[in-house]
């Protein structure tokens, strides 16, 4: 028989520090950006664009998030997968949910286990990729 160990969520106040810890640098950086943290099932727990961040941002960081979260990967390290030679060449439009395969999405672990994903967008993709390591290693 196996047993397996609970996980602890992904909590709001963890959300919250996430978004404050992405923004933080990204600002620091002379970047605004829009973060968003979604849960394990998907569900937002925290969002936030700043005032001058361009409107698409928040688009792209709910999209990054989500394509980390359901893929379990950072979204830069699935850009090559994407292109027209690429085996998830299709997998953009396989979905309900569009995904967005651009860096600054990256899934949330505790324990090895998936627990959310935050992304981020307004920035280049490398800076947005690097916001959101930044905010991930926060939480240790």
């Amino acid at each position: 028989m196996s047993t397996t160990t609970a996980v602890a969520p992904l909590t709001t106040r963890e959300a919250e520090l996430l978004v404050t810890a992405a923004r933080t640098t990204a600002e620091a950086a002379g970047v605004t950006v829009s973060v968003t943290v979604l849960d394990a099932g998907g569900h937002l727990l925290a969002f936030r664009r700043d005032d001058r961040a361009v409107l698409i941002s928040g688009e792209t960081s709910t999209r990054k998030a989500y394509t980390a979260l359901q893929l379990g990967a950072p979204t830069a390290d699935l850009v090559d997968l994407v292109k027209p030679d690429g085996p998830f060449h299709s997998l953009p439009t396989a979905l309900d949910r569009p995904l967005l395969f651009i860096a600054g999405g990256l899934p949330i672990l505790r324990d090895g286990r998936l627990i959310g994903a935050i992304g981020v967008g307004g920035g280049t993709p490398e800076q947005d990729h690097g916001f959101a390591t930044t905010a991930v290693e926060t939480l240790g």
